[in-house]
C-alpha cells in the first residue's frame, strides 16, 4: 500500500495561484505512475494530468493550459501548479498512484491504485 498526502490547497482569489504537493512514502518512486483529480460536491471525479515513470506529463482538456505537473524523484513527491484560477476550479484535489499498466487517467481509477485524502482548494 503506497502512503499519499496532499498538502498546499486552501483559499484563493480568482487569478491567483497555487502549488499542490503529494507526498509519497514508497520506495522506487521513479517507477509509480502519478496523477492529480479533483471533484467537486455533487459531481464525479475528473482527472487533470498525469506523469509517467520516465517524468511525462499529460493533461486533460480540462488543465486548459493553466496547469502542470511535475516530480521531484529525490523528494518523492509530485506537484501540480494551478495558476489563472477560476472559481469553477474550486474542489477537493486528489493524487493517485499505480505501478501496473499503463500511465493513464483510466489506470488511475483502476484498483491497483492508491488514493491520497485529498486536499482543498477555494477559488473566490
Amino acid at each position: 500500500h503506497v502512503q499519499l498526502v496532499e498538502s498546499g490547497g486552501g483559499s484563493v482569489q480568482a487569478g491567483g495561484s497555487v502549488r499542490l504537493s503529494c507526498a509519497v512514502s514508497v520506495p522506487l518512486f521513479s517507477r509509480y505512475c502519478m496523477g492529480w483529480f479533483r471533484q467537486a460536491p455533487g459531481k464525479e471525479r475528473e482527472g487533470i494530468a498525469t506523469s509517467t515513470n520516465d517524468d511525462v506529463a499529460a493533461y486533460a482538456e480540462s488543465a486548459d493550459g493553466r496547469f502542470t505537473i511535475t516530480r521531484d524523484t529525490a523528494k518523492n513527491t509530485v506537484y501540480l501548479q494551478m495558476s489563472s484560477l477560476k472559481p469553477e476550479d474550486t474542489a477537493m484535489y486528489f493524487c493517485a498512484a499505480v505501478r501496473v499498466g499503463p500511465c493513464w487517467l483510466e489506470t488511475l481509477y483502476g484498483e491497483y491504485a492508491d488514493w491520497g485524502r485529498g486536499t482543498q482548494v477555494t477559488v473566490s
